[in-house]
C-alpha cells in the first residue's frame, strides 16, 4: 500500500511522542533540551523521505519508522549545534536551545542526540543493517565537512560559486540524499535504484538550500520562522552574495566589500543595503533559475527509478513543495 506524505508524517510524529515526549528521561537538564528542539516543529522531511523511498519498493513500512527516526534526531542535533556556531536567536519561531538552556547544556544535549540517533538505527532490519550504517556514517561525516566549509567561508572573501555548491551539497543535500538512499535500501531496492534516489536527493537538496538562502533574505519572518537577513548579518557565502560580488560594478562592489568586511553597528541597515544591491542586479531571479535547474535534474533521476510511475507521485509532490515553499 502506498502511503501519503501526511500518513507517514503521522507515523513519525506518533513515534516521537512515545519515544521522546512521553518518556521521563533523566537527568532532566540533559534531555529537556532534546525534547524541546524535537517538539518545536520542523517538517520531518528526512525521516518521511526515507519511508517514502522504502514505500516505492515495499507496501509495508511501519517496521521502518524507528530507524527512519534516526535521521530526524540527527538532523535536529546538527541544527542545535549550527545555531550555537551561527549565534542564531530563533529556530522555527522559538528561542534557540543555547539561549533557552545555556550553551554548555546545548552542546552536551546535542552530543546525546547524536548517540540517540544510533540507537534508533539499531532497529534496522538485520539484512540491511551494514549498508544502512555505511550510508549513515558517510552522510554524517559529509554534513560535518559542509558545516566546516560554511564557517571557513565566513572569513574568506573569494569563494567561487563552485565551492558554494560543494558546501551546500555537503551541509544540506547529503542528509536528504542519504535519507532517500537509506530508505530505499531498507525497502530492498537494487544498488542502481538506491543510487538514482541518492542523486535525486542531492540535486533536490541543493535546490532546497538555494530556496532556503532566498527565503533568508526575501522571506517573511512569520512564515519562515527565523530572523530575516541572518545570512547577510553573518556574511554567509550564498549564491545571492557570491553572484552579486561577481557581477557588481563600481560603487556596488565597493559598498558590498565594506558591508561584509567591516563591522556594522546598524545590522538592519546592512541587511537593507545588501538586499537592495541584490535586487538591482536581479540576483533574486538568477537564484530562482539556478534552483529550478537543479530541481529539473532531480526529477530526471527520479524518473529513471525502476518502479511504476504512479508509485513516485508522492515524491514528485514533495519535491515540488521544496521549490515553491514559503518557509
Amino acid at each position: 500500500m502506498m502511503m501519503k506524505f501526511d500518513e507517514l508524517l503521522d507515523l513519525i510524529s506518533q513515534t516521537l511522542e512515545t519515544e521522546f515526549y512521553q518518556k521521563e528521561m533523566k537527568p532532566f537538564g540533559l534531555y529537556e533540551p532534546v525534547k524541546y528542539i524535537l517538539n518545536i516543529g520542523g517538517k520531518r522531511i528526512r525521516p518521511v523521505s526515507a519511508l517514502m523511498a522504502a514505500n516505492l519498493f515495499v507496501d509495508e513500512v511501519i517496521h521502518l519508522v524507528r530507524p527512519a527516526l534516526a535521521l530526524e534526531v540527527f538532523h535536529n542535533f546538527t541544527l542545535l549545534h549550527d545555531d550555537i556556531m551561527d549565534n542564531s536567536p530563533v529556530r522555527r519561531g522559538q528561542q534557540t536551545v543555547h539561549l533557552k538552556f545555556g550553551t554548555n547544556t546545548a552542546i552536551l544535549s546535542g552530543d546525546a542526540m547524536a548517540i540517540m540517533a544510533y540507537r534508533c538505527l539499531e532497529n534496522t532490519p538485520l539484512e540491511y543493517y551494514p549498508k544502512v550504517m555505511r550510508v549513515f556514517n558517510d552522510t554524517s561525516l559529509k554534513v560535518c565537512e559542509g558545516q566546516q566549509l560554511d564557517m571557513e567561508f565566513e572569513d574568506k572573501l573569494n569563494v567561487s560559486l563552485e565551492e558554494y555548491t560543494q558546501m551546500i551539497r555537503l551541509k544540506t543535500a547529503e542528509l536528504l540524499a542519504g535519507s532517500l538512499k537509506i530508505g530505499s535500501l531498507m525497502g530492498g531496492a537494487s544498488d542502481t535504484d538506491a543510487e538514482l534516489l541518492y542523486q535525486f536527493g542531492i540535486h533536490l537538496g541543493i535546490a532546497f538550500q538555494m530556496k532556503d538562502d532566498w527565503l533568508d533574505t526575501f522571506g517573511d519572518f512569520e512564515a519562515f520562522g527565523k530572523r530575516i537577513g541572518n545570512d547577510i548579518i553573518e556574511n554567509k557565502k550564498t549564491f545571492l552574495l557570491l553572484s552579486a560580488l561577481e557581477q557588481a560594478k563600481g560603487k556596488q562592489v565597493e559598498m558590498l566589500k565594506i558591508l561584509i568586511t567591516q563591522h556594522q553597528s546598524d545590522l538592519a541597515s546592512k541587511v537593507r543595503q545588501v538586499t537592495d544591491i541584490f535586487l538591482e542586479l536581479g540576483i533574486d531571479k538568477q537564484n530562482e533559475q539556478e534552483m529550478l535547474r537543479y530541481y529539473n535534474t532531480a526529477m530526471h533521476f527520479l524518473d529513471e527509478v525502476s518502479v511504476e510511475n504512479r508509485r513516485k507521485d508522492e515524491l514528485r509532490a514533495l519535491a515540488k513543495t521544496f521549490v515553491y515553499r514559503e518557509k
